[in-house]
């Protein structure tokens, strides 16, 4: 195993250091691959497995998770509850799953021609969401909702609001997205987007020691599930 810190090069390090120990399977769980190494990683001929990167090739299989739909599922969740002012957390912008989400997010709000939408992006932390729910509250002190990239985000976009002495989700609704295990501990409780990691596992595995029931170089596309937890509820009337 070896971890690449989201650097390109350790990536393009790390794997060509496990192909020279001659590994009967390679997974890359990356956030971006470099195409050298992908038509270098197909030349080898063993099984190979990306996790949100790259493109199927003959020995390569591809798993991705429909952002898109989990995004739109959020927003049209809080928009059937009546929120038509809408905040959306972000950060990461060099990250392409992060991008997307966010993109999709704004993509989807501008269907809805009654909802206006305020972005803000931070790091990747507790203080980050924190942060970025302070500068959205300032933007629109109307915000009825804030949807955030992920669930830690979300946990600190909570904390701002509470230290600002509204309440969630009475005054304002908040998501996250992932489902991590603290998105059901926090309070309250975190609607979230669920990313099955139990069946990612099993597919990457399936992918790197196929068998007669697979075949290598296709595309797998998860698709995500919408968790409802205690942090949404119905706008607040103005």
């Amino acid at each position: 195993m070896a971890n690449t810190d989201y650097r390109p090069d350790q990536v393009v390090t790390s794997v060509r250091s496990m192909m020279g120990r001659r590994v009967a399977g390679l997974a890359a769980i990356v956030s971006e691959i470099d195409q050298e190494l992908v038509g270098e990683l197909n030349g080898y001929g063993i099984p190979v497995v990306f996790y949100d990167a790259g493109a199927p090739l003959q020995n390569i299989t591809v798993i991705r998770v429909n952002y898109r739909r989990g995004i739109q599922k959020l927003t049209s969740y809080l928009h059937s509850l009546g929120h038509r002012r809408m905040g959306i957390v972000g950060h990461h912008a060099q990250l392409a799953q992060m991008n997307e989400r966010l993109a999709v997010a704004m993509e989807i709000a501008a269907r809805y021609r009654d909802l206006v939408v305020e972005t803000a992006a931070d790091v990747d932390s507790l203080q980050g969401g924190r942060c970025a729910a302070r500068r959205l509250l300032s933007a629109d002190p109307r915000l009825t909702a804030i949807l955030c990239v992920n669930d830690s985000m979300a946990v600190g976009a909570m904390r701002e609001i509470r230290d600002q002495g509204l309440r969630v989700p009475e005054d304002i609704s908040v998501t996250g997205f992932d489902d991590v295990e603290l998105a059901q501990f926090c309070y309250p409780a975190l609607t979230s987007v669920r990313i099955p990691r139990d069946q990612i596992a099993k597919e990457i595995w399936g992918a790197i020691v196929p068998s007669e029931r697979t075949r290598p170089g296709h595309e797998i596309v998860i698709e995500p599930e919408l968790i409802l937890r205690e942090s949404t509820g119905p706008a607040a009337r103005s």
